[in-house]
């Protein structure tokens, strides 16, 4: 059953999200979290998913960039994004290391700040230690795409929105960004400062 995703004003949004104990996570409770949290988010649809923005507190996301998503990209679009396909992707008690100091500057949205999307700087090449649904310590290794989608996660697990790093000038309604600038990043970005 899809849950409800939260809104920008809701406290849980801006909380740092407690870490998952071992013994919860094979719990049964915890194992229908993450299957809600896929079903609400293929429903939305989005790339990812933060426990905080389902009301929940907890060191928890799933990410999931399905080939379909890609389908209105064009082909110059995703390589400059570095945009590639990922499975899903559950990640407990998350922890990001920097490893290249590299930014990309792209519009970002949020399931959680639904309507909008702004120019936000992401690092461009990050690693993640965590532990996946079946409590396995995992090590992710990411660049491009993926990199941000997990920035943009582990942000929520902090208490963090994409709107408290973004490029304020850039900031419109997302129907603005689709009708007159998906196709023309660049000069959006150069009218509005980004």
């Amino acid at each position: 059953m899809p849950l409800e995703i939260v809104q920008a004003g809701d406290p849980v949004l801006r909380q740092i999200a407690r870490p998952v104990r071992p013994d919860e996570i094979a719990s049964p409770e915890l194992q229908q979290t993450i299957a809600s949290m896929l079903e609400t988010l293929r429903q939305a649809p989005g790339v990812g998913l933060a426990a905080p923005q389902v009301g929940l507190g907890l060191q928890l996301a799933i990410i999931e960039d399905r080939e379909q998503y890609h389908a209105t990209w064009s082909s110059e679009q995703l390589q400059a994004r570095g945009r590639e396909p990922v499975p899903l992707q559950v990640i407990i008690n998350p922890e990001l290391e920097v490893a290249a100091d590299a930014q990309l500057e792209f519009f970002e949205g949020c399931l959680s700040v639904a309507g909008y999307t702004a120019v936000v700087p992401r690092y461009s090449h990050v690693r993640v230690r965590c532990i996946n649904q079946h409590g396995e310590s995992q090590l992710i290794e990411a660049d491009g795409w993926y990199a941000r989608i997990l920035q943009h996660e582990i942000d929520h697990l902090n208490g963090k929105l994409y709107i408290d790093r973004m490029k304020p000038r850039t900031f419109m309604s997302l129907k603005n960004y689709i009708d007159r600038w998906r196709q023309a990043e660049d000069e959006a970005q150069r009218i509005f400062g980004g």
